[in-house]
């Protein structure tokens, strides 16, 4: 066995026993039923809510349809709340809002993640009209370990992630397409990329065409840097599903020459004329695997960029911290605090270039975060050795 939970359940009369599948680190249902398109939504979001995994035996279409009609009552309920909820109350702190979205958010996810799809050996979908996923399942979970349950959520999500991978992610400041992988951070907010595109490069580069991209997720930040004309760039991650992203990302751009990508956590070895990484802007705890890169607990890799990049840099080089002010708008973070770093790190400010945020989310009313999704700036840092 490959060490994946087990999960054991009764059908016609007889035990069953399964791998349960969840990348994102969910914890299997204590007690599962079989059931199949004669079951009610309402039945089956009264059982998803008390925690009841319902696997799946009817047609795999009307399981989609069970799902969305499940997550419209999840939403209904989260919207009506207690009967005493007064109808107008006063906004919360920023960080408390924020805290309980990310609540409220996990616990969607448990009860929708309660329908379960059956997947045999080879990923093959025993139900009636299911598509053949097996390439998608291979390319997120790797090769096939045995019969499992998988979320129908969670399922729909590499879905989702395999037409991603596929067609690409098109960055239209930069003028080519990445191509993200299953749980690898992908670049849907261009305007960081864009920031790298157009800053001006340091002058060191022109007698040290040498950068580092730290933490390099799908690789599209040393691809640009590449671009620009950079004539060597080290791209490091510490994630082995980044670094493979990276490799087929730089390869696909036919950059290989140019970039290459290392296992490290966070610096290479040696000195750049330019130093760049974009680290998860949000200082939090991540719920799950896949999270990691949006979540930075303690602001770990944020630090431990700052702390390392004055040891790293080439006589006049500089550090490109790629970072949004959402966390300070939701009071995560001060600006002092990071100003402290920096200055701790001994490194100095040489220039800020900001931008605005052009993702739906900035614009929609209805997020509770969307005060500071609103006032949101993510700025490229220009930082030097003091």
């Amino acid at each position: 066995m490959d060490g994946a939970p087990q999960v054991h359940w009764s059908e016609n009369g007889e035990p069953r026993t399964a791998r349960w599948q969840s990348e994102r680190g969910a914890a299997p249902p204590a007690n599962i039923i079989a059931t199949d398109d004669r079951m009610t939504a309402d039945e089956a979001y009264g059982l998803a809510c008390q925690g009841v995994g319902l696997l799946w035996r009817g047609d795999y279409q009307n399981a989609r349809q069970m799902l969305t009609a499940m997550s419209h009552r999840v939403d209904r309920a989260s919207l009506k709340g207690p009967k005493s909820r007064p109808k107008a109350k006063p906004a919360l702190p920023p960080a408390q809002a924020f805290n309980l979205e990310r609540q409220a958010r996990a616990q969607r996810a448990r009860t929708l993640g309660m329908l379960l799809i059956p997947l045999e050996a080879d990923y093959t979908i025993p139900l009636r009209r299911a598509p053949d996923l097996r390439l998608a399942c291979t390319e997120a979970y790797g090769p096939p370990r045995g019969a499992s349950l998988v979320a129908l959520r969670e399922l729909l999500g590499v879905v989702g992630a395999h037409e991603w991978r596929r067609n690409g992610v098109e960055l239209p400041g930069v003028g080519f397409r990445v191509h993200p992988h299953y749980g690898v951070f992908a670049p849907i907010r261009s305007e960081y990329v864009e920031l790298v595109a157009k800053a001006p490069l340091p002058t060191s580069v022109k007698s040290s065409s040498v950068a580092f991209d730290v933490g390099t997720g799908t690789g599209v930040l040393a691809a640009v840097l590449a671009r620009r004309g950079l004539e060597r760039v080290i791209a490091t991650d510490i994630d082995a599903r980044a670094l493979e992203c990276a490799r087929e990302n730089i390869e696909r751009l036919g950059l290989q020459k140019r970039v290459q990508v290392v296992e490290a956590d966070l610096f290479p070895e040696g000195h750049a004329s330019l130093v760049v990484c974009n680290p998860p802007w949000v200082p939090a705890r991540p719920s799950s695997p896949l999270e990691h890169g949006i979540y930075d607990p303690g602001s770990r890799m944020l630090k431990g960029f700052l702390a390392g990049l004055a040891s790293h840099l080439a006589p006049g080089g500089e550090g490109w911290l790629l970072l949004s002010d959402l966390a300070e708008h939701l009071g995560l973070r001060s600006r002092e605090e990071l100003l402290a770093w920096i200055q701790e790190a001994g490194l100095r400010v040489a220039d800020r270039v900001d931008a605005r945020p052009k993702h739906p989310r900035a614009m929609d009313e209805s997020d509770p975060l969307h005060r500071a999704r609103k006032a949101e700036v993510t700025s490229l840092w220009r930082l030097a050795a003091a």
